[in-house]
Formats: structure tokens, sequence, C-alpha cells
């Protein structure tokens, strides 16, 4: 991994962080974490496979990044204090959140660096990838998909808040 990627990866790892304590929702709690994967589609996402397997690869761990997304934005808290938003990352959202990133990353430093590299390659054969490509699209995908879900998902769920109508989290109200 470059150290940009280290640096990418840290820093959406950060964000939730920084959500552990509550904070006002802005524009900046959604701009953020948006910005950073556009930057890195931009950078790795070249092309999007369609060979072979490539196609249920890339679904398959985009889903997986969309039901990590969602739920993460599940268990954020928003409330309402004095007229402002507040949002904060319960423990299951900064979990899941590590998760998946983390995945990402010990992932990528397997391939590269623990001797991975071959066992992704027997895999991609037996299983009709065609390359490195459909791995980098999924991967990137999976990380675009999780941040936007989540985003997404607190977007709609402030908008309630802020309406009055509170959405129910882990059986209480938000």
């Amino acid at each position: 991994m470059t150290a940009t990627e280290w640096i990418t990866d840290i820093a959406l790892v950060l964000i939730v962080f920084r959500q552990l304590r509550e904070g006002r929702l802005d524009h900046k709690t959604f701009l953020l974490p948006l910005a950073i994967v556009a930057f890195v589609a931009y950078s790795y996402l070249d092309s999007v496979p369609t060979g072979g397997n490539d196609l249920v690869l890339i679904a398959a761990l985009t889903a997986v990044g969309a039901a990590l997304g969602i739920a993460g934005g599940i268990y954020t808290r928003i409330r309402a204090l004095d007229g402002n938003l507040l949002i904060k990352a319960g423990a299951v959202s900064a979990v899941l959140w590590v998760a998946g990133m983390g995945a990402r990353m010990g992932f990528q430093t397997w391939v590269e660096h623990g001797g991975g590299a071959d066992d992704v390659a027997r895999f991609s054969l037996a299983h009709h990838i065609t390359g490195q490509q459909a791995w980098v699209a999924a991967f990137v995908l999976m990380a675009l998909t999780e941040v936007v879900t989540r985003v997404a998902t607190i977007f709609v769920r402030s908008r309630t808040v802020r309406a009055g109508a509170a959405l129910p989290v882990l059986g209480r109200t938000a």
C-alpha cells in the first residue's frame, strides 16, 4: 500500500472516531467522507471489468458495503437540541466502519506483503475473475457504497429528526 492509500484509509476511519464524541451535524459531516471516497474512486477506479464473474464479485462486495453503511447510519444517534442536530456514532457504528475499512486494508496488505497474491490468483482463476482490476473495482465500490449509504442513511434520519418524528434506534427514540 502506498502512503496515500494508508492516509486515505486512516482518514476514513478517523471520521467515525471523531463522531464517537457528540458534535453538531453539519455539511462537513456529509462532505468530508464523500470527498475522500470521490478522490479514491477517481484515483483507483479506472474501469469496471465485466468479463467472467467480475460483476458477481463487484456486486457481492458492493452489497457488503451497502449493508455496512446502512447499519452504520442506523446505529448513529441523531438528536435535536436547541435548534441544532447533534450526531454521535455508537459503538456498533464504529465497529462496523472499522471492520469494513480494516477488511479492505487487511486484504490489500495480505495480497501485497503477506503472500496472498498466489491464493487470490488461484481463487480468481477457479471462479472466473478476470484479473486484478476486478478486485480493485470491487473494493473501491465497496468503500464508496459503504460511505454513500452511511451518509445517506444519516441524512434521511436527520431530516426525520428535524421534522420532529424521531426514528427509533435500538428501541429508543433518537
